[in-house]
């Protein structure tokens, strides 16, 4: 309802208005979730953890994710490459964690990983329902007959 969707934008203030008020990369306790983010050009990378989370886990988790694009991307970070490059992108985030479980913080090894993924099929020759159908068969959303 209006109460739920004014909660969400006010946690998403509270979030952008901690980032900006600090340095680059941080931590924060906001609302019984523990915040790490890093900032670059016109980007903001967050990880989000249980208050109960080891902080240094998650900022792990965040200097993997950046690490390993930055790998990707040639150390370009930046917005517009970041959209070219989308499904690399989100492979990195799939092979660091799954469904909150850590899998990976190596960049060179989740790096390593995703380009033997992207090679099988380019995403450009893959269909818009291959596409769907993996995207929600890795996140279990089709049911397993």
């Amino acid at each position: 309802g209006i109460n739920a969707e004014y909660g969400k934008q006010w946690y998403q203030r509270r979030v952008r208005e901690a980032v900006v008020s600090t340095q680059s990369t941080g931590i924060d306790a906001i609302n019984n979730y523990t915040v790490v983010y890093r900032s670059n050009v016109d980007l903001f990378f967050y990880v989000f953890g249980d208050s109960r989370e080891n902080e240094l886990m998650l900022l792990s988790v965040l200097n993997a994710l950046y690490d390993s694009i930055s790998m990707i991307l040639r150390k370009n970070v930046e917005k517009r490459a970041i959209f070219e490059n989308m499904d690399s992108v989100l492979l990195i985030c799939d092979e660091v964690a799954d469904r909150g479980i850590l899998l990976e913080c190596d960049a060179t090894n989740i790096v390593n990983r995703v380009h033997v993924r992207t090679e099988d099929i380019p995403l450009s020759e893959q269909t818009v329902s291959q596409v769907s159908y993996d995207i929600l068969k890795s996140f279990n959303w089709l049911s397993q007959s």
